[in-house]
């Protein structure tokens, strides 16, 4: 079953950047972001309303939210600390960069779980997860090379970093959803509807720190009917995506790559809407990452 959530959160997360990159062309990042966990606000706010109110009710419908210690909380606060920033990141790179050079960047996810998994835990990569990994890197190099010919140089490129550098935190989120779910014992409806919360906190205070007092005239924002998109659409991944990891059979390596595959859509669509160039050759090296990816699920078997 937690095969199937997983590919479902897939779909789900697919057309979550599709409306992404609509909402951001010529708009700024910032309350783009607010407004869009602010749906996702709106969603899970009455989970944590009526589970207080009406505890018993809740229970029978499968979304209770039970009252959390202090030290969850503090989980909570850290995870939504490193997904606002993770998003913040990936925004203004996508702002800034098609999506077919976003997207392939974003697919090498779990390479980047399994590394953290050789850091934190000493695992020992087998020669077909290094291959998996190898071929990646290679198709990077490739993709590298497809950029400059759109202007895009991967070495001096901010965007570009800032894409990796999301990968990154975003890597550092999935390896603490499944410590806080399996190891710590949240329930998944815990994890979603608290740290949507907390995130609202967090992209208040950027805001109005950042854009309202000094961008709000230069970038202003213009509201989209993607932008609540946004939020319905990662709300409604995350849920099932939660659901998969509380399995306690679910790899999260596996939840990664199917996370991942998201790109497929985000790509091809984007890459139609858009109008973006070099569709062909992109989709070659981005058909690369998705073989390294594969062998490093394989490998896992």
């Amino acid at each position: 079953m937690w095969i199937w959530l997983g590919l479902v959160s897939m779909l789900f997360l697919g057309f979550y950047d599709l409306c992404k990159k609509h909402a951001l062309q010529r708009n700024a990042v910032l309350p783009t972001l607010f407004f869009a966990n602010l749906v996702g606000v709106g969603l899970t706010l009455p989970i944590l309303l009526l589970s207080r109110l009406a505890p018993e009710a809740m229970q029978g419908t499968g979304l209770y939210a039970a009252p959390m210690p202090a030290v969850w909380h503090g989980y909570i606060a850290v995870k939504s600390l490193i997904v606002g920033t993770s998003w913040i990141c990936a925004y203004f790179a996508l702002k800034h960069l098609p999506i077919s050079i976003v997207s392939p960047i974003r697919a090498s996810g779990p390479v980047w779980t399994l590394a953290g998994a050789i850091l934190l835990f000493q695992e020992q990569p087998t020669p077909l997860q290094w291959g998996g990994m190898g071929l990646i890197f290679i198709c990077y190099f490739l993709f590298s090379l497809i950029g400059r010919e759109e202007g895009i140089h991967f070495h001096r490129s901010p965007w570009v970093g800032l894409i990796f550098l999301a990968t990154l935190i975003g890597t550092c989120s999935t390896l603490f959803d499944k410590w806080l779910i399996q190891r710590q014992g949240m329930a998944p409806v815990q994890v979603l509807a608290w740290y949507f919360l907390y995130l609202a906190i967090f992209f208040t205070a950027v805001t109005g720190l950042l854009w309202w007092p000094r961008r709000r005239q230069t970038t202003p924002f213009q509201w989209r009917w993607t932008v609540p998109l946004i939020g319905l659409l990662l709300t409604l991944s995350d849920f099932v995506y939660f659901l998969a990891v509380d399995d306690p059979d679910a790899l999260i390596v596996i939840l990664s790559v199917l996370r991942r595959c998201s790109v497929l859509v985000s790509f091809f669509a984007g890459a139609v809407l858009f109008k973006e160039v070099n569709k062909r050759k992109k989709s070659l090296v981005l058909l690369g990452i998705m073989i390294g990816v594969l062998l490093i699920l394989l490998s896992d078997r």
